[in-house]
């Protein structure tokens, strides 16, 4: 893959010695542990049950399922397994924090093209782009909703905006469909993610996106058009997608788009941000339910973005023991650290900066 160009590059703020003295803690605690930042055998077994789960609701839905509300069930059990396989197994891999070894990573991140989207726009879209510029409008596409959202207060408001902390959790249910039906067609016939130009897929890149989405909507749509009506698998398919759409949006939405984080705005040209980029990461993301260990496990550890931010590649498993020593390294050099004891708490500041956005005052 080839460099990316921005259409705007924003420079961040020399490193004070926060991010260098982070990273040496880091590694220290690693070494003392005596644990690989990757091959964590917790996680092949984590893989193992998610997939499990993915395979009988499949298989439950399709084959087994004979009333309404078993097939309803059995929708939001797939769309809920298949948010896992995103949360837990294909953000690893496409982090190269799964394994030390490449074959590994490349196999547990092809599991999102099965899913439905493309491991090679990700990579730029999430990797590259969300994980360099996170809540900057231009750069970060994550939260880019218009017009139907206003995510940012350097984004342009319209009327419907008043009303988008009520409709716009209905809204994150179309996420999943527009994901497998819109986005990546348009960003490969574009050839550029928000305000950035990329690379548009050749050779096995493009072999790997065609036949991703070909094998979704195979086993998706194809196979239960075998079994049922055509109107009965649009329906279940809708269900699940939307589901799936909703648990996607509100996990990102409660680490990045809440009272607590950050909005640095646009910055034109080569401009500089006012701080670091290991503060920034910090400062424009928010955790939740820290002491939460079900749900650390079925989120793959994004609860605790601010520590996924600042190390990517490393394994999610480590990320409550890091999160100790990302909160101290805060206090000791005045970056705020931001995080919700709960997720009745996230959802409320989220649901607030929505209503604020909404305002014309709010700048």
């Amino acid at each position: 893959m080839t460099a990316t160009t921005l259409v705007e590059r924003p420079k961040f703020t020399r490193d004070d010695g926060f991010y260098q003295e982070l990273k040496r803690r880091v590694d220290s605690y690693l070494h003392d542990l005596g644990s690989s930042a990757h091959d964590n055998a917790r996680m092949y077994v984590k893989t193992a049950a998610i997939l499990l789960w993915f395979g009988l609701s499949y298989a439950l839905l399709v084959f087994v399922a004979a009333t309404w509300w078993q097939g309803l069930l059995l929708s939001c059990s797939l769309a809920l397994a298949t948010a896992g396989v995103g949360f837990s197994v294909q953000h690893d891999g496409n982090h190269k924090a799964y394994s030390s070894r490449r074959v590994v990573n490349l196999v547990m991140g092809t599991t999102l093209d099965l899913l439905g989207a493309s491991s090679y726009l990700w990579h730029w879209k999430h990797n590259i782009l969300h994980h360099t510029y996170p809540n900057l409008d231009g750069a970060d596409d994550d939260i880019n909703f218009q017009p139907f959202a206003r995510l940012s207060p350097t984004q342009p408001r319209y009327w419907i905006h008043a009303y988008q902390h009520v409709y716009l959790w209905a809204l994150y249910g179309f996420l999943g469909p527009k994901w497998h039906l819109i986005d990546d067609f348009k960003d490969v016939v574009r050839g550029k993610i928000a305000g950035s130009r990329i690379p548009r897929p050749r050779g096995w890149d493009l072999f790997q996106l065609v036949a991703g989405k070909l094998a979704f909507f195979g086993w998706a749509i194809g196979v239960p058009l075998l079994f049922h009506r055509w109107w009965v698998v649009l329906v279940f398919y809708a269900a699940a997608s939307f589901v799936l759409g909703l648990a996607l949006a509100i996990v990102f939405q409660l680490a990045h788009c809440v009272e607590e984080a950050s909005f640095p705005g646009r910055v034109e040209g080569r401009e500089r941000l006012a701080v670091g980029w290991a503060a920034h990461q910090v400062q424009s993301t928010v955790d939740f339910a820290q002491r939460s260990r079900l749900l650390t496990w079925y989120l793959g550890g994004l609860n605790f973005q601010i520590e996924h931010h600042l190390f990517p590649k490393i394994c999610h498993v480590h990320y409550p023991r890091i999160a100790h020593i990302v909160r101290a390294a805060c206090a000791e050099f005045g970056v705020r650290y931001s995080a919700h004891d709960s997720v009745i708490g996230a959802l409320q500041s989220h649901w607030r900066w929505l209503r604020r956005m909404g305002h014309p005052q709010a700048a």
